[in-house]
């Protein structure tokens, strides 16, 4: 699907590549959302670039996503997608300022992008490709900094249960969440460092050159990409923390258990020696003709087992 966003204009508009198409004069924005040969091939020869290939775009080497060819500058960044999903999603997206058009490529739904889509169906009109872009980063920056803090609520809604619990099974919802909040830090922190390399990068644009207003934009984004790159490394290291302390509240309560049964066990056992000896069935065992064997059998049984219960109160181990 392409679309476009004219100088001037408020919103969107859809375009139909085809025989005798071409790119308004006036387009700041050409956005390709999962888009077809036919479209690439309509932009590209309206723009006279080469526009990168989903393959090209899925690349990490550094000279693969941020890097200048015939006037143009082509950044690729990895967005967070789909975080409301049980395991949020990386997607690359490629961000190209050439003869002063913003394109973008996607093979994603960013939710960022539905957001700046809106904002430009209100006035003020966008005014050029390097407004648009910083216009985008924005919506992307802020939508980062929202998951970041719905995950924060979310690690210290855990955080409560965790110390809260008595019983080891009752963890596995506290874990679930930790896990996904773990995960969706994880990946909030990737898009963040790859929108850090890439605003750096983004200076060197024309675009944002020759524009004084475009430059100091740039830097509040940098500014806020920082800070919440720290802020994410904090929510990442809480989580690890929690983590740990729910599966050692966990080890602590296994072994509370284990310990039971060990000390039961113990106690029981000097019974179980009495009543094994005085169980044979020998013909000469001297305690059989005693008249009173059997209450001291029981006797002995009972003392044994008592005798190891005391030692173990007064041991504090009960």
């Amino acid at each position: 699907m392409l679309r476009v966003l004219r100088r001037d204009a408020l919103g969107l508009a859809d375009q139909a590549p085809g025989a005798g198409w071409v790119l308004p004069p006036d387009t700041i924005w050409a956005d390709l959302e999962l888009p077809t040969r036919e479209e690439e091939l309509a932009v590209e020869q309206a723009l006279s670039v080469n526009l990168p290939t989903r393959e090209e775009m899925a690349a990490i080497e550094p000279s693969s996503r941020l890097y200048q060819e015939d006037g143009a500058t082509f950044m690729t960044a990895t967005l967070l997608s789909r975080s409301a999903d049980d395991w949020p999603q990386e997607a690359p997206v490629t961000f190209v300022l050439a003869r002063g058009v913003l394109v973008t490529i996607r093979y994603a739904a960013p939710r960022a992008f539905t957001v700046f889509a809106g904002r430009t169906a209100e006035p003020p009109p966008v005014a050029s490709a390097g407004d648009a872009l910083l216009g985008l980063m924005d919506a992307v920056v802020e939508r980062l900094a929202a998951i970041l803090e719905g995950a924060a609520r979310d690690v210290e809604a855990s955080s409560q249960d965790i110390f809260q619990q008595r019983a080891a099974d009752s963890f596995r919802p506290q874990l679930a969440a930790l896990a996904h909040a773990q995960a969706l830090t994880a990946k909030a922190r990737t898009s963040l460092t790859s929108l850090a390399r890439m605003l750096s990068f983004a200076a060197l644009a024309q675009e944002i050159e020759e524009q004084r207003g475009c430059k100091q934009h740039l830097r509040a984004l940098q500014r806020d990409v920082q800070a919440l790159t720290e802020h994410a490394g904090f929510l990442s290291g809480n989580v690890a923390f929690l983590l740990d302390a729910a599966l050692g509240l966990i080890n602590i309560q296994q072994n509370g258990i284990i310990k039971f049964f060990s000390v039961v066990a113990v106690v029981f056992l000097p019974p179980t020696l009495c009543a094994s000896i005085w169980g044979m069935n020998f013909h000469h065992m001297p305690e059989l003709d005693w008249p009173l064997g059997y209450p001291l059998a029981i006797l002995a049984m009972l003392a044994s087992g008592l005798l190891p219960y005391w030692w173990f109160r007064r041991k504090g181990m009960l």
